[in-house]
């Protein structure tokens, strides 16, 4: 019969993958170093695999180990939530919820706002993941999407908490330049991966002849860019107060005010940790859009 592992296997390999060293593991489970020992080499026995490799940085976990270890720690948190439920009673908030956005959004807007309540449910667990799709959570490898569009999906369900617009921003050095033209200054820009970018779109029917100097993946990146000082960039005008240095050169850019989307699927919005994240996240979000 093929070996069944118990949770004591999960909660030696993880205590040997976390410690590096069998005198840590053994410190962690509370037993001696020969259990450990043997208890890791009786294992390996039964599954037919390598676990650790012995370095002189100590025990590296195999793939597999590392993914008993992942397994081990998601029954950990799982055990840790339920007793916090049997300690706060049947209403608490519970479970893993993944939440996906851009990485400029997860910088300016999430964060702070997760910031101000999660300490609240102790309970609740975040699986957090950069994107500019929404493919992840069409495949149902995210629970809430937060996403700047002015079109979401139709099978995606969710709120909308405001408008934001963009703006040219750089260094204040850079003002007298702009007035003079467009091309007087060095652009930082999304690359072609976005294309579509309601700047991109603007900078083509504004100023068709203008050529960017630098061509970045994400918003993140460009605001980094221009932090530093190498030229200008239309960005969303909610980042623009937390870039220290940077100032806002012009109003907002015609035509490219995107609204922010809360949205999740339609078999999850009756989730309790799910709602709880909408309610929790609602107002703080929109606050930050004003």
């Amino acid at each position: 019969m093929q070996y069944q592992i118990t949770h004591a296997d999960l909660s030696l390999v993880l205590a040997l993958e976390r410690g590096r060293s069998l005198a840590k593991a053994a410190e962690l489970l509370k037993v001696d170093v020969s259990t450990v020992f043997r208890s890791i080499r009786r294992l390996e026995s039964a599954l037919g695999t390598a676990l650790f490799v012995k370095s002189r940085k100590g025990y590296l976990p195999t793939d597999t180990a590392q993914a008993l270890a992942e397994q081990a720690e998601r029954a950990e948190q799982a055990l840790e939530a339920a007793r916090i439920a049997m300690t706060s009673g049947e209403q608490v908030v519970s479970g893993t919820v993944r939440l996906t956005c851009t990485e400029a959004v997860m910088h300016s807007l999430l964060l702070p706002a997760l910031a101000d309540f999660m300490q609240n449910y102790p309970a609740l667990s975040l699986e957090m993941g950069t994107s500019n799709v929404f493919a992840n959570l069409s495949r149902r490898d995210a629970d809430i999407a937060l996403r700047l569009t002015n079109t979401p999906p139709e099978h995606l369900v969710g709120r909308n908490l405001g408008s934001t617009s963009y703006v040219i921003c750089g260094q204040p050095h850079w003002r007298d330049r702009l007035g003079e033209s467009a091309s007087a200054v060095p652009w930082i820009a999304p690359d072609d991966a976005m294309q579509d970018h309601p700047t991109v779109v603007w900078r083509n029917q504004q100023h068709p002849g203008l050529s960017p100097r630098y061509q970045c993946s994400g918003m993140s990146t460009i605001a980094q860019l221009v932090t530093a000082g190498l030229g200008v960039a239309a960005l969303p005008d909610y980042m623009v107060h937390s870039l220290p240095g940077v100032d806002a050169l012009s109003g907002p850019l015609p035509g490219c005010d995107t609204q922010l989307w809360l949205l999740t699927r339609p078999d999850c919005r009756a989730l309790r940790s799910v709602q709880t994240l909408f309610e929790e996240l609602t107002p703080r979000l929109r606050d930050a859009m004003l």
